[in-house]
């Protein structure tokens, strides 16, 4: 299963050619039944349209996906748990919400594509899997 962050919508929703856009683009058009999306992910990119009509064409896009819950107390406590961590070594995470879902990944043994340097300190001190495209 691979977790696709906002980062890796949105450039794909703006027409970024980013590699990891091109990815998902490619994991699309074949039908690659392993991609979800996370619940807070899906508010994260659905509050950045400015019109209706382009936020239903991303819904319509994300209704082919399965979702996932990014939230509840076990997560939130790992999250925290993770923050501490990172932020003894120096790091400090910028987004609660990327806090959760690189914890959520990690903790569910799923895979994350992304376009953000904040998820980086995850993989590297915290065992993150990523897709490297």
């Amino acid at each position: 299963m691979i977790l696709v962050d906002s980062s890796v919508w949105i450039d794909l929703f703006r027409g970024r050619s980013t590699s990891q856009a091109l990815y998902l683009q490619h994991a699309l058009q074949d039908g690659y039944s392993e991609l979800v999306i996370g619940d807070l992910i899906m508010l994260e990119v659905l509050q950045g349209f400015r019109s209706d009509d382009e936020a239903s064409t991303a819904q319509s896009a994300f209704a082919a996906l399965g979702c996932v819950d990014l939230g509840g107390i076990e997560l939130a406590n790992a999250a925290a748990k993770n923050y501490r961590q990172l932020r003894k070594q120096s790091i400090t995470i910028r987004s609660t919400i990327d806090c959760l879902i690189a914890t959520f990944c990690i903790e569910n043994n799923i895979a994350l594509l992304h376009n953000d340097r904040d998820f980086d300190p995850f993989e590297q001190h915290l065992g993150l899997q990523v897709i490297h495209s």
